[in-house]
């Protein structure tokens, strides 16, 4: 099976759970998963399959503790061409133009990266959904049938 690389942006824990959620998933259907709240470029690179869980702060920023792994994406642009690259957006649709705009972000980016995207992003709304487990469980379904 798979091995995949969970890469978290959160800033109240929500992100955190839905990705414990996701990894435990991943596990279940015989796959390895790991997570990595405070990501870096090595550990980017070395990942087989990349999946970006990231919530949406302020103007459509994304959370301190992934800035540091995105500006490393940026400056050093680490071709991620043989790796499958997901992206789950977590936002709030009140905030109109800049709702999921940490998960748009790093889409753009590892689309400019070269990466195979087997499944677009998913972008989930808090004013919809309380638990994002929902939403995310059938688009990670998905996902993991394309690894």
């Amino acid at each position: 099976m798979a091995s995949v690389s969970i890469f978290v942006g959160s800033m109240y824990g929500n992100a955190d759970n839905l990705a414990a959620e996701v990894k435990n998933k991943l596990i279940s259907l015989g796959h390895d998963a790991t997570v990595f709240e405070d990501g870096n470029i090595e550990q980017l690179k070395s990942a087989d399959n990349v999946l970006f869980i990231t919530s949406t702060t302020g103007s459509g920023d994304l959370p301190d503790n992934i800035q540091p792994l995105f500006q490393q994406m940026q400056s050093q642009f680490p071709m991620l061409t043989s790796k499958k690259v997901g992206v789950i957006g977590l936002g709030d649709s009140s905030y109109g133009e800049t709702f999921c705009g940490a998960g748009q972000q790093v889409d753009a980016l590892v689309k400019e990266l070269n990466a195979t995207i087997p499944v677009e992003r998913l972008d989930i709304d808090a004013c919809e959904h309380f638990e994002p487990w929902e939403p995310a469980a059938p688009w990670l379904m998905l996902w993991a049938a394309q690894l």
